[in-house]
């Protein structure tokens, strides 16, 4: 295996050297660009999937990781042992980035057992409900309708919040004007209920909570519930956004940092070959977002609304990496792969959930 570190040291030095890495650095303590831990190994959890997209943990600390193109949930034990549990009907693929995304387990699973999901159906995406027992799917129930679909740009991330609400990722479904009409799905996170209604609080009294997005797909929140954002740029760059309820970021007037007047900047931004940024994840002091067409993990440290300097690993490693999410209760990640995608060109079941230490 390479050595990560001086993966890290070459990519970032690169980077910075290009003047990639821009935004918002510390704010001139020290502590923030500490490392208080970092990736120290990775080994291979599970293999043999196809494009595995969403993931979410279960309280037996096992995972459900659904796969955007075949619409099966699997549960997936932290020693590898892998089962279908589902296939979720009404799932219709875009023969590109649309199909069966996003899973968020109820944060109160052991009274209600209700798996949340989010998908390409007909019409459009939906945010749907389902019944897990344990062993098995069942039951369906759509909550959300409405949310435009395209080939491309349909988001798809479902993540409970630490206020018990459910938010969700929506693309501009490659009509970039929808990101900034306040009225439209697309272009959004949207915050719900556990009934698909709008959260109370939210700016608009709709489910829209943040607008002027293009492509988000990362969610996640730090020790003081601060909300994350990973976000797919088009041509220039990508963005890492810290989100606050009623804000604009942007697109299609900014890409990346601008100075237009009402616009949120990001607080960091990359070249999208650097990045392309689907999943993030919150762990130890530090932000980690999965890079698809950048094939690397990035580590962003944080120190209160600050984003520090971005460190990369794993550089063209393993492929496009699709989804991270920290191990309940551990010092530890799983990040899962896509490259059996349209982008990564490899045959069905080249895809692995890896388990990374932090130390």
């Amino acid at each position: 295996m390479k050595s990560h570190r001086n993966l890290v040291v070459a990519a970032t030095a690169a980077a910075l050297a290009a003047g990639l890495l821009v935004g918002t650095a510390g704010t001139g303590n020290a502590s923030s660009d500490r490392v208080d831990s970092a990736p120290s190994s990775i080994k291979t959890v599970s293999s043999g999937w196809s494009i595995p997209w969403g993931l979410s943990w279960l309280p037996d600390g096992s995972a459900l990781i659904t796969e955007r193109d075949s619409f099966k949930v699997f549960k997936l034990t932290q020693s590898g042992t892998k089962t279908q549990v589902g296939t979720v009907p009404n799932v219709v693929t875009t023969s590109g980035e649309g199909g069966l995304l996003g899973i968020a387990v109820s944060p109160n699973w052991n009274t209600d057992h209700y798996v949340y999901l989010m998908h390409t159906a007909s019409e459009g995406n939906r945010i749907a409900r389902m019944t897990f027992d344990g062993s098995s799917l069942s039951g369906y129930t759509t909550l959300v309708s409405g949310i435009k679909k395209n080939k491309y740009h349909n988001g798809g991330r479902l993540k409970f919040g630490p206020d018990g609400y459910l938010y969700a990722t929506a693309g501009d479904a490659q009509t970039s004007d929808l990101a900034q009409d306040k009225n439209a799905l697309n272009g959004k996170i949207l915050r719900m209920t556990t009934d698909g209604k709008p959260a109370p609080g939210n700016p608009f009294g709709t489910l829209v909570y943040s607008y002027g997005h293009r492509n988000p797909q990362g969610l996640t929140w730090d020790s003081a519930g601060r909300l994350w954002e990973a976000e797919l740029g088009n041509s220039k760059y990508d963005e890492l956004n810290l989100i606050e309820p009623g804000k604009n970021y942007g697109w299609p007037t900014c890409e990346g940092n601008c100075s237009t007047s009402g616009m949120t900047n990001p607080k960091r931004q990359w070249s999208v070959g650097d990045a392309s940024p689907s999943g993030v994840t919150y762990a130890d002091g530090a932000l980690y977002m999965a890079a698809l067409r950048g094939e690397r993990l990035w580590r962003i440290p944080v120190d209160g609304t600050s984003a520090g300097t971005p460190q990369a690993y794993y550089v063209s490693e393993y492929g496009r990496q699709r989804t991270v999410e920290t191990v309940p209760g551990k010092n530890t990640l799983w990040l899962s792969t896509t490259n059996a995608d349209n982008n990564g060109g490899e045959p069905d079941g080249a895809d692995k959930v890896f388990q990374v230490e932090l130390k």
